[in-house]
Parts: structure tokens; C-alpha cells; sequence
């Protein structure tokens, strides 16, 4: 059974992505932190065509024990696109950042990428096949004031997009990442949509099924020549 893994899946982008992979037919594993009732709303929503994953993408710990475990006790089941979409915001001016702020935002943006990737990619490895997506940031492209540690993160994971394309395209394996910039979701709630949709070409906010569709693009299989690419998802605010 081909599988598709989507963290961060229980809402906002990632819940766009997860019926959207569904509708495409994979079963969708989808990880969440701790709102089970969302998750379960989103299980819902792609007619049960899934099962849900609970762990912390910060906690390296979490990820290795229960992701191995899955993989023990479904040998029937292939993990053949991921999709690392998980990611929060703790926004503040750096000169009045504090370590916590920075380190929280590190460990869930941009370690849950290598610690959550490498245990997939051995599987895809094996079956030289794969599809890696990972949703970054118009942050990471340009940056912004305020998020010096998300800019920094998503800087990273688009970085490291470039590499490891470089390393696995030989087996099979493709590695892109989408960069949405303002999105109907939770991440943007308390911005003045109508006073920044002026900045922006598209005069309004994206919606997280355009995000969905593009990372469906990059996993398709027929994408097999597309990698170590980053697509903007933006309405022309910057590319």
C-alpha cells in the first residue's frame, strides 16, 4: 500500500494537503501534536482512507520511536511521498528574542526536517523510490522583520532541499520544497489581511488548497525529473 506521510497534517495547510493525497489515492498518515480532535476531523475528511501519527516534531526522541514502530508493524505499507509541513511561529525583533524563542523554533522548522526525513528516506532508499516536499516560508526566501529564527529555519530546510536532491536523485528520489507566503490560516491570524493584500500583485491571501495542489505536483510520479526545486506560492509578492 503506497503511503503518504504529512506532519503537521490535523489542519491549516497540512489538512489541505492530507485530502488532497487522499483524493489521489494514498493512505495518509497524518501527525499531529496534541489536538486530536482536529486530527480526527481531518481523518474524517479524507473518509477514513488513513490513520493518525501522534508526535512531537521537536522531541527527536518521539519521532525515532514512534515512526520505527510504525514501520515494524506495517511491513505491508511504504511511506513513498513525505511531506514535511509541521511548523510554528514565535515572532519577536531579535534584539529582544530570547533563547527559548529561538531554540523552539529551530527544533520544530528546521531539526524535524533531518530527524523525520532520514528515518523515511532509508525505505525509499531500498525501493528506489521517493517523493520528499517540504513546506518552507516566503520568510526563508527574503526574510522578514520579526522572524529571524523562522527565516533562519525555513533558510535552512530550503538549503538542505538543495542537497540531499543532490544526494538520493540517483535512486529515484526527489526532494522540493513549496514556499507559500500569506495563507488563509492560523499562522496568519492577526494581520490586517485587507491592508497587506495592497502589497500583494494577486490583492489577496492564498488558500491552503493552492499550497495543496502544488505539493501534489511534486509528488506525483510523473515529477520524476523535477527536483531540488522551491516553488513560490505567493501571488507575486516575491520570486
Amino acid at each position: 500500500m503506497k503511503c503518504a506521510l504529512v506532519t503537521g497534517g490535523s489542519r491549516g495547510i497540512g489538512r489541505a494537503i492530507c485530502i488532497r493525497l487522499a483524493n489521489e489515492g494514498y493512505y495518509v498518515l497524518i501527525n499531529y501534536k496534541s489536538n486530536q480532535t482536529a486530527a480526527e476531523n481531518t481523518l474524517e475528511l479524507i473518509n477514513y482512507n488513513g490513520e493518525l501519527l501522534q508526535f512531537d516534531v521537536a522531541d527527536k526522541e518521539q519521532i525515532k520511536s514512534v515512526l520505527d514502530n510504525w514501520i515494524s508493524i506495517n511491513p505491508d505499507k511504504y511511506i513513498e511521498v513525505l511531506v514535511n509541513n509541521a511548523g510554528i511561529r514565535e515572532d519577536a525583533l531579535m534584539s529582544w528574542m530570547n533563547d527559548e524563542q529561538w531554540d523552539n523554533i529551530i527544533k520544530t522548522n528546521l531539526d524535524s526536517f533531518f530527524y523525520v526525513t532520514r528515518i523515511v528516506l532509508k525505505q525509499m532508499l531500498v525501493r528506489k523510490y521517493g517523493r520528499i516536499v517540504n513546506v518552507v516560508s516566503l520568510s526563508g526566501l527574503k526574510g522578514l522583520a520579526g522572524q529571524t529564527n523562522y527565516a533562519a529555519a525555513k533558510a535552512g530546510v530550503i538549503g538542505a532541499t538543495k542537497s540531499l536532491a543532490q544526494e538520493v536523485a540517483r535512486f529515484g528520489i526527489t526532494v522540493n520544497a513549496v514556499a507559500p507566503g500569506f495563507i488563509k490560516t492560523d499562522m496568519v491570524e492577526g494581520l490586517d489581511e485587507k491592508e497587506m493584500s495592497k502589497l500583494i500583485p494577486a490583492k489577496r491571501f492564498g488558500l491552503p488548497e493552492e499550497v495543496a495542489h502544488a505539493v501534489s505536483f511534486f509528488a506525483a510520479k510523473e515529477a520524476s525529473y523535477v527536483t531540488a526545486q522551491v516553488l513560490s506560492i505567493n501571488g507575486g509578492l516575491y520570486s
